[in-house]
Formats: structure tokens, sequence, C-alpha cells
């Protein structure tokens, strides 16, 4: 498949953890197996969660673990002007819409009601932009490439936030047009997205963007069954080569690829090597989480 087009795209909130290089190895190695591209975007479309440097750490962790890009880093923090293009074009055509709502009026609803939907019902405030989720391609199916077919109706899940009251853009429009502009075909992430692609489905037919393949990974669960994440204070990926090596090994064997056990603390590249050629997605094992190694868990 050369025309495979794959990328891993952090939040720079924090370094990356185990979770983090679990995903990252995954679209790496089926990118690389493909023979296609693998790309870097960087997430920083919200800088109060984004320390500065971060965004340097997450690129060396993955260069210690040989996970090396193809093209230049992009940086959403550029992109104003073209997420600003895109919600032009949706308010245009009637499925964007300004919302003055705020989270505690509706804190006893599941979802936003919809309330500005015909007109912004306190026009005194700082405004938010929503997609109308109720005009947009219903229902939103596909064929993922782990849990197989997906049908969800987006507007039960409710008119998602596209740009942020205080003027900052939210994951989904962003998301979706730099994946159209960057020609992305093929999206590897973990199963928590899994139920942010209905509206990603809405805006890329609404933007005639092509839809992309998609690959939703198992989880890492840290020893307390909670998701290993930032927010929970997982520990940072070592970049010292003997950590990395064994770190690597593990991230294989929580993809179900059963690397040999003699490649354990091989090099990098050969581990990688023998990974590529072996990578076989069907090999993954279609669950929401996958416990932390035993040998990770204990790292300090």
């Amino acid at each position: 498949m050369p025309g495979y087009r794959g990328r891993f795209a952090p939040t720079p909130s924090g370094p990356l953890h185990f979770g983090s290089l679990v995903t990252a190895l995954a679209s790496y190695l089926d990118t690389r197996h493909a023979g296609g591209t693998w790309l870097v975007r960087i997430e920083d479309i919200d800088p109060p969660r984004c320390p500065p440097g971060t965004d340097t750490t997450i690129l060396r962790q993955l260069e210690a673990f040989g996970l090396h890009w193809d093209e230049e880093v992009r940086y959403q923090s550029t992109r104003h002007e073209a997420y600003q293009a895109a919600l032009e074009q949706l308010a245009e055509n009637g499925l964007a819409y300004p919302c003055s709502c705020s989270r505690k009026e509706r804190r006893e609803y599941a979802v936003y009601p919809g309330w500005c939907r015909s007109g912004v019902r306190h026009p005194g405030r700082s405004l938010a932009w929503r997609l109308r989720s109720d005009l947009g391609e219903r229902p939103i199916v596909w064929q993922d490439r782990l849990f197989a077919r997906q049908c969800f109706d987006p507007a039960e899940l409710g008119d998602v936030v596209l740009k942020r009251r205080d003027g900052l853009w939210a994951y989904q429009l962003a998301v979706v047009v730099d994946d159209g502009d960057q020609r992305i075909n093929q999206i590897v992430r973990g199963t928590d997205l899994l139920d942010n692609t209905p509206w990603q489905g809405q805006l890329q037919r609404a933007l005639n963007l092509p839809r992309p393949h998609y690959l939703h990974l198992p989880l890492i669960a840290a020893h307390n069954g909670q998701k290993l994440s930032k927010q929970n204070l997982a520990p940072a990926l070592p970049t010292d080569d003997l950590s990395v090596r064994r770190f690597l090994h593990e991230a294989l064997i929580a993809l179900d690829q059963a690397p040999a056990p003699f490649l354990n603390d091989a090099p990098v590249n050969e581990q990688l090597s023998a990974a590529i050629a072996a990578w076989d997605s069907n090999r993954l094992q279609p669950r929401m989480y996958r416990t932390l190694p035993h040998a990770i868990r204990t790292e300090k």
C-alpha cells in the first residue's frame, strides 16, 4: 500500500507514557509494514494545557524508540486560518451555529439540548460554535479494523463544540481539517476516541473530505484499573537505551504481536525491523483495556 498515510498526533500536555507508546508503535508498524508514509502532528490547540518544551520532549521520546517520521512535524497552533475557513463553510451551510450556553446551565442534561440552534439565548455572552449533529449525515457507519461494524447516530451524542468560548479551537474540527489536508487515510488510535468518530464522520462529509479507515486499539490500564494517562500521572517513557529496549518489547507484547523472547534486550533497530516484517493487525484482540505489563507497572 504505497499510498498509505498514517499519523501519530499527541497532545503536548505531558511526556509520552507507556499507553502513548503502544498507540504510536501500532500506527508506525501498520504504516511501515504497508510501505506507507508516517507523520507526527502536535495537537497544541489548547496552550494552557501545553507546558513549554513538552513537544520537544515528546519528539525526543519518539526518536529514542526509533519512531522516525517522514515529513515535517505539523503544529496545530499554526493552523488558525484553515480551521476558521472550515467553520465558515459549515456555518454557511447551516451546519454550525453560535452558542452562549454554559456548562452549568446544561449540567442536568446528558448531552447539550441544542438551545441555541434557532438563535443565541444570551447575546451578551461570549460564544462557542457547535455542530448541528441533527442535520448532518446520520447514522455514521464504518467498519473498524478491530471492532468490526460500528453504527452511531451523532444526534444522540449531541452538538459537539467546534470552537470554544475562549476562542480556542476544539479537537473535533481541528483533527478532521488536518487529517484531510495531510491526506491521512489510515488512523490508528485508542478506543477512547471510538465515539468521537461519528462527529468526525459528519464533518468529513460536510467539508467534502475523504473518510479514513480506522483501527481503534485497546487502552492500557494501570494496576488500579484506571486508564493509563497523563491526567492519572502515568510515568513518562524512559529514553535510556536499556529501558527503551525493554519497553519496546513489552509494547509489542501489549499489541499481541508475540515478539521472539530473545529480542527482549535487542537493539531498537533490530526489534523494529523484526516487528515491521511480522506486523499483523489481525492478531489484535478486540477488548477495551489491556493490563499494564508487570515489568512496566513496577517502574518508578
